[in-house]
Order: C-alpha cells, then sequence, then structure tokens
C-alpha cells in the first residue's frame, strides 16, 4: 500500500487518500497544492494545544499561556516534528523544487506538517487529530512545565537565541522617587523590533523582566 511506512509512522491510516495526496502536494506541483489544507491544520493545531494547556494549567495568565504555545507551535517545532516524522519523504514537488532541496526546507515540511494535520481534521474528524496531534506533541508538553516557571527574561533570551537574533539590550530610562521608594523605567530594545518595550518596577530585576514581558508579547503578536 503507498504510504503505508507514513500511516504507520503517523500512528493513523487515511480513509480519503485524496486528501493525503493534497496535503502532500507542495505548490510548486501546480493549482492544486496543500496550501488550504495547512490553513486549517494551522487553526487545528493552535487550537488543540491552546485547550490542553489551558486545562494543565488552571491558574496561569492569558500572556504566560500564550507564550507557552508559541514556544510549542512554531516553525522551528513544525520543523522538527516533521523530521521526525518523515514528512520531506513523502512531499511532491515541481522538478525545480525538487532540485533546489524542498524536501529538506524546514519552512516546508513544517508547512506540510500542518496541512497534513487539516486533512486528518476532514477525514477522521476532531477527536481522531486530537489525539494524534498530543501523542506527537507529548514529550514536548510535559517539558512545557519547565518552561512556565522560568521568568520572563529567560523565555525572551531563550526565544532570541532559538531563532539565531542577537540578544536584547536592557537601558536604564529613568529612576524616580526618594532612594527607599524608587521607580525604575527600562527599556528593551530586540534587534529587528521597530519599538522597544518599556518596563516599570521598585528595582532594576523587576523592571527588566516587566520590559521583557512586555517584549515576548509584542514579538508573539507578530508571529
Amino acid at each position: 500500500m503507498r504510504h503505508k511506512a507514513l500511516f504507520e509512522i503517523l500512528g493513523y491510516s487515511f480513509q480519503n487518500m485524496k486528501l493525503l495526496e493534497r496535503a502532500l502536494r507542495h505548490r510548486s506541483m501546480g493549482k492544486v497544492s496543500n496550501e488550504r489544507l495547512e490553513f486549517l491544520g494551522d487553526a487545528a493545531l493552535n487550537f488543540i494545544i491552546a485547550a490542553e494547556l489551558f486545562h494543565r494549567y488552571p491558574d496561569m495568565k492569558e500572556g504566560d499561556l500564550s507564550r507557552l504555545r508559541a514556544n510549542l507551535v512554531n516553525g522551528d517545532v513544525l520543523a522538527d516534528l516533521a523530521g521526525e516524522l518523515h514528512i520531506g519523504d513523502h512531499l511532491q514537488f515541481g522538478s525545480g523544487e525538487l532540485r533546489s532541496g524542498g524536501a529538506k526546507r524546514k519552512s516546508i515540511i513544517a508547512d506540510a506538517t500542518e496541512a497534513i494535520i487539516g486533512a486528518m481534521y476532514l477525514d477522521g474528524g476532531f477527536e481522531v487529530v486530537q489525539r494524534r496531534v498530543l501523542s506527537w506533541f507529548s514529550k514536548r508538553l510535559d517539558e512545557a512545565a519547565g518552561v512556565a516557571q522560568k521568568d520572563p527574561k529567560t523565555l525572551l533570551q531563550e526565544l532570541l537565541q532559538m531563532r539565531k537574533i542577537p540578544l536584547p539590550a536592557y537601558t536604564v530610562v529613568s529612576t524616580t522617587g526618594v532612594s527607599h521608594s524608587q521607580v525604575f523605567t527600562i527599556k528593551c530594545a530586540v534587534s529587528g523590533v521597530d519599538e522597544a518595550a518599556i518596563g516599570i518596577g521598585p528595582n532594576k530585576r523587576r523592571a527588566e523582566r516587566d520590559a521583557a514581558e512586555k517584549m515576548l508579547a509584542r514579538i508573539e503578536k507578530t508571529n
């Protein structure tokens, strides 16, 4: 059976093979491609992970939940998952994209993973795709508990390192108040982000944390 190896590693056998074939079809193949399924899979994946985090961490703030989801659902993680599932071995490309190594390009295999999730949703329904996604993300979700305990400065630094962006620069903008009741205003600037984030706190550390948290939120909203 064609794609038998893929079925085994996905843990799911498609009933409608046309859905799977489309999910594996890169846009370089012509008009019929996996882009619409990618759109659907992206929405399904984000909801599944968001719902799981919501139930796992009932006391966590919205901003922290959003940050955790962004750490779990992004191009780098999806590309790693695609590698684990050997998605690239099954993709269909036009001759030019095939020669240029499309099957190994992170953005392409990450998008294809979302397309497969979308196809699986249409083929088997929400409960089926939810079980498979949570299985694939099981270890990453367990590790997210450690991420949840990290302070915003550490999370921002790790995010920038993962994306190969220079570390943030923290600058004291102003210090007001008397010595025993000061208010610090600190600016956090990140390469590639047009506007710096401003943090305020009773000491430099708290102000830097506030600025880092705002910068994280700003970066996550643009991705």
